[in-house]
């Protein structure tokens, strides 16, 4: 990864052998998985000792809860600047799910270690990442309420809806690829219209 992508995913870690530490436990995760990747493994694909590592993270699940954390808290920022933005709920929440479905396409090797590797997790950290999930999920609930008010959404239960709409995000990062087809961009899109048929949008 270039340093102006490692900015992108990261930009509140400091110092940057941090960023290049996460960024090479991105990679061996995604080869061997957690359990089977050593600090070792980690170091040497950043280009340090293996020592380096505990400079910056005290252990290997230290290292995975900052990918975490950072992936969880970029997406509750990502929701709730859309579910905050201009528009009707419909507007906002095709710009939500088309920038949430974007991300996780574009950077769906974090994106997989981000969503799929929970289990992995410290039970401390794990609870920590769960908060930032609920919320993100009360951000999209909040919108469809917004929307089942306004007549603009018609649902049966709104919290299966919520949790429908980001699950449908979030399994893009176990499937998506560099060669796949549609684009980032696009596949965004074509879920944001999937959404607003499954919401009931008028």
């Amino acid at each position: 990864m270039t340093d102006q992508v490692l900015a992108d995913l990261w930009p509140d870690v400091r110092p940057d052998a941090a960023r290049r530490l996460m960024a090479a436990a991105v990679e061996a995760f995604a080869e061997r998985g957690f359990h089977a990747t050593t600090t070792r493994d980690i170091a040497t694909a950043a280009g340090m000792s293996p020592a380096a590592l505990y400079v910056h993270f005290p252990s290997k699940a230290a290292v995975l809860f900052a990918i975490s954390r950072s992936g969880h808290e970029r997406a509750l920022a990502m929701v709730t600047e859309a579910a905050a933005g201009p528009g009707d709920p419909a507007a906002r929440m095709a710009v939500l799910v088309a920038g949430f479905v974007t991300w996780h396409a574009t950077r769906h090797r974090v994106a997989r270690i981000v969503q799929y590797e929970l289990g992995a997790l410290d039970p401390a950290d794990y609870a920590a990442v769960v908060a930032v999930r609920r919320r993100t999920e009360g951000v999209v609930r909040g919108l469809i309420e917004e929307g089942v008010a306004a007549g603009v959404f018609r649902v049966a239960d709104v919290r299966t809806a919520a949790r429908a709409v980001l699950s449908l995000g979030i399994d893009v990062a176990r499937w998506y690829s560099g060669g796949s087809r549609p684009g980032a961009a696009e596949l965004g899109r074509q879920y944001a219209v999937l959404v607003a048929g499954m919401l009931g949008a008028r």
